[in-house]
């Protein structure tokens, strides 16, 4: 699922390139989740909804925060996010490798600008997909780097993903997930399923990740001990 959101503070400006995107979208795959009418509130709502968008095309000529000061804005807080300028001046093209542009749209924007920006959005995101982690909660659908997942662990019939903004709880089983991921990520308990990137300390009983010490049982202490102490001192999991 591709998930796209649009900032222009024009309404106008806003309905045309819904309509350009809407023309060439893979239906049930690629969607339009939310449109913003200024820079302020696109980095206010993405500052406490993080990986809830993929794609987000910003207008540069803004009033208040302007398209390039958001995208600085973004930055601090997301570096991944992708961000397809829009803009009627070519003059803005070089700023955009300051915060990661992935591309540019010029105005008035071409459908074959849009459908070749989007291939390559598309092909981005299918080349990291693999290091990637998606769930569906009644919120929305989320995609978290494996590198931002600290561990994951279940509670009856959840399962809660922790990652360094906050804690995701969703419908799954832990023996599905840790199928699907591992050995990127260690059981270690069969409760608990870590990034062993994220562990800050290794006793023989237990664990401890950003300073929440996590259970080790019996059963898998060994091997996961194992490849922890792998991990910790830079070698592969495999």
């Amino acid at each position: 699922m591709l998930r796209i959101a649009i900032c222009d503070d024009e309404p106008e400006a806003r309905d045309a390139l819904r309509i350009q995107l809407e023309k060439i979208m893979i239906e049930n795959s690629e969607e339009i989740v939310y449109e913003f009418s200024s820079g302020t509130a696109a980095a206010s709502w993405l500052s406490r909804h993080p990986g809830e968008i993929d794609l987000l095309f910003l207008d540069v000529e803004m009033k208040g925060l302007n398209g390039m000061e958001t995208a600085e804005k973004i930055r601090t807080f997301d570096e991944h996010l992708l961000i397809i300028f829009v803009t009627g001046y070519s003059d803005y093209v070089f700023d955009g490798y300051r915060v990661g542009a992935l591309d540019y749209l010029m105005k008035p924007i071409r459908e074959e600008m849009i459908r070749k920006t989007l291939e390559r959005v598309r092909a981005k995101i299918a080349q990291e997909e693999p290091q990637t982690f998606s769930l569906k909660t009644i919120d929305g659908t989320w995609r978290f780097r494996l590198t931002d997942i600290h561990y994951f662990y279940s509670d009856r019939r959840k399962v809660i993903l922790v990652a360094a903004n906050g804690e995701y709880p969703f419908y799954a089983r832990l023996d599905e997930i840790e199928g699907q991921l591992s050995p990127n990520f260690v059981r270690i308990h069969q409760r608990y399923l870590v990034n062993p990137a994220s562990v800050d300390y290794l006793g023989n009983q237990s664990l401890s990740i950003r300073g929440q010490e996590l259970p080790c049982s019996r059963k898998y202490r060994e091997s996961a001990l194992r490849q922890i102490a792998r991990s910790m001192m830079g070698g592969s999991l495999t």
